[in-house]
């Protein structure tokens, strides 16, 4: 008898266990289930498609248990707490008149600095211009499609915005980038429009926010020094620590710009001042390279903040995240050269004074248009 009821137990014991394994199962893979879902909305093209595909992630995410949202790679798609997206305005309503005004951004994901860098510009420009209708559009569709499937808001992209335009009955169409320069995003700004260019009776596209590109790095222009002046007075950094300005950078023939920034604050006098880049495009730009110049100089305290005018993905992980070796903040204390590293986390697109360059910069559009 006795051995009967060990055998049983033992019986019991292996059924348990298996149902353990086959739930362990089952919650791998409802949570890759997940993963696949975002994989195929993680996406640059729209199609017929995108809008069910990004209703499908969530309607998954929304069914897994807290358990099993804890076993999904990309969790921090749906999780990640960024602010309160209803801050927002996508500025996407129709009725919109013949005068139409369209930001145009990349765009991010970051609810609170989409609000107040990206929005910020937004409504310094609805102020400035009451008889304009202003309106949004973000040039990266994977972000669009990660702010529709986490928070619901539906922002356009450019075709989407244009059609929008065309279907308004829109005759002046002035295009305002909030991009940095003339690099690859604004070439295929300008390479959208083209497609559209007999469907407004004028369109202008205005200037980004640091102006023409010069043939080098010594030149600059009123727009840098504008921009300059305003980001250094923002940040506030005592002389005797090194403020880093962290910019995104490129292999397009634009990247001139970031030297040219740094020219630009060399003859302001602020020795200070670091122009560094994510991409490491020009190569002096590079964090290694930055960390030896700011080195060099003596300095042993450094404030980061992006040179970007928004505070989104690059800021928040590429410069200001502890946890990962290969951000700025981590680079700069693995060099244990410095007593203290600071992040300033924000975008240009709220500082008062760049927001006005964009209404001027819009002004001069507005002025071409006729």
């Amino acid at each position: 008898m006795k051995k009967l009821l060990s055998l049983i137990v033992v019986l019991a014991m292996v059924a348990a266990m298996g149902a353990v394994a086959f739930a362990e199962d089952a919650d791998k893979a409802a949570a890759a289930a997940v993963d696949e879902l975002i994989a195929v909305i993680q996406a640059q093209t729209w199609t017929e498609d995108t809008d069910a595909q990004i209703a499908a992630a969530r309607e998954a995410w929304d069914a897994l248990t807290d358990a099993q949202k804890e076993l999904v790679e990309e969790a921090d798609y749906f999780g990640r707490d960024t602010g309160d997206a209803s801050a927002d305005d996508p500025l996407n309503a129709d009725d919109i008149g013949e005068n139409e005004l369209l930001v145009v951004s990349f765009g991010t994901s970051f609810n609170g600095s989409r609000a107040q860098d990206i929005g910020g510009i937004e409504k310094a420009l609805i102020a400035a211009y009451p008889d304009w209708a202003v309106r949004r559009a973000f040039t990266a569709q994977i972000i669009i499609n990660h702010v529709q499937a986490r928070d619901g808001e539906k922002i356009d992209n450019m075709a989407q915005a244009l059609d929008r335009a065309v279907a308004n009955g829109v005759k002046k169409l002035v295009v305002q980038p909030t991009h940095l320069m003339h690099g690859a995003e604004y070439d295929e700004l300008c390479g959208v429009l083209e497609g559209y260019a007999d469907k407004f009776e004028k369109v202008v596209v205005a200037e980004p926010l640091l102006g023409e590109v010069g043939a080098d790095a010594t030149v600059i222009n009123a727009d840098k020094e504008a921009v300059a002046k305003a980001v250094v007075a923002e940040a506030n950094v005592p002389e005797d620590v090194a403020l880093v300005l962290m910019g995104h950078g490129t292999s397009h023939t634009a990247k001139v710009t970031y030297s040219q920034m740094q020219a630009q604050m060399d003859q302001l006098g602020y020795k200070n001042v670091f122009i560094g880049t994510v991409e490491g495009e020009p190569e002096e730009t590079a964090c290694d390279a930055i960390i030896e110049a700011v080195k060099a100089a003596g300095f042993k305290k450094v404030v980061l903040r992006p040179l970007m005018v928004v505070a989104g993905d690059h800021a928040n992980n590429d410069m200001a995240d502890p946890e990962d070796e290969e951000s700025w903040i981590s680079m700069f204390t693995a060099a244990n050269a410095f007593d203290s590293i600071e992040c300033q986390i924000e975008g240009l697109g709220r500082i008062a004074d760049v927001q006005a360059l964009y209404v001027a910069h819009t002004a001069d559009a507005i002025a071409a248009i006729g």
